[in-house]
């Protein structure tokens, strides 16, 4: 049986490299990013798979777009939400020049956007149904050797305990959860020096998904499936 996904910020990266993978498994997708129809690589698979892909605006730094979102799906079930929207905010700024009004759209988009996502489709959720959050090594706190990036190591860190949350008050719906960290990944976030290709780190990802089950709910992923510490 065909699964039911829905993904945001599709567009491009890891998110588009989902979209790609999942139609090639036999999907139906509907793929959310603020705007569609300048999404040319996105556009071009949705005119090669017309019955299977479904483009979707939404901008998530805009929660009550989410309303929107709710009425288009009705009362389609997902088997699979794939929480891919982020932003790392400024980059390189030293702790001397970091600007407090930098800090809420990172948070808005990378911490409580990913919550009223799930909190508005938890309806839309098939039982059995998995949640997978984009999240970041960066976000480990045992794992910061480093310092700096404050607002994007917050912001993942903060999505960590969501995560945690959600696994909890979403076991008793069948539903599973699970933080990933794709890895440093060749895409405009990760630049070109990054270690592997969204091909990698998707296809690792989508591994650790279709094995996920409450057992291993809650827990924060490497894409290769090691769990990484909080």
């Amino acid at each position: 049986m065909s699964q039911t996904i829905l993904i945001t910020g599709a567009n491009r990266g890891i998110g588009l490299e989902f979209v790609r993978q999942y139609l090639g498994s036999g999907a139906r997708i509907i793929a959310c990013c603020r705007e569609p129809d300048r999404a040319d690589a996105l556009m071009a698979l949705a005119e090669a798979h017309p019955s299977e892909l479904d483009l979707v605006a939404l901008d998530l730094a805009k929660p009550s777009q989410l309303t929107g979102l709710k009425a288009y799906l009705g009362d389609l079930k997902l088997d699979l939400l794939i929480s891919n929207a982020g932003v790392y905010g400024p980059k390189g700024v030293p702790l001397s020049a970091l600007d407090g009004e930098d800090f809420a759209p990172v948070m808005a988009v990378n911490v409580l956007a990913p919550l009223l996502l799930v909190q508005n489709l938890t309806d839309n959720l098939a039982k059995g149904a998995k949640v997978a959050l984009l999240s970041s090594k960066m976000g480990s706190i045992t794992d910061n050797g480093s310092g700096g990036s404050y607002l994007y190591r917050a912001s993942k860190s903060a999505l960590n305990a969501i995560g945690r949350s959600l696994s909890i008050d979403l076991a008793e719906l069948g539903i599973s959860v699970a933080l990933l960290h794709p890895g440093w990944v060749q895409t405009d976030m990760g630049g070109p020096n990054a270690l592997i290709t969204p091909q990698t780190s998707v296809m690792g990802m989508r591994h650790l998904l279709a094995q996920l089950d409450l057992t291993g709910s809650g827990r924060f992923y490497n894409y290769d499936g090691t769990e990484i510490p909080w």
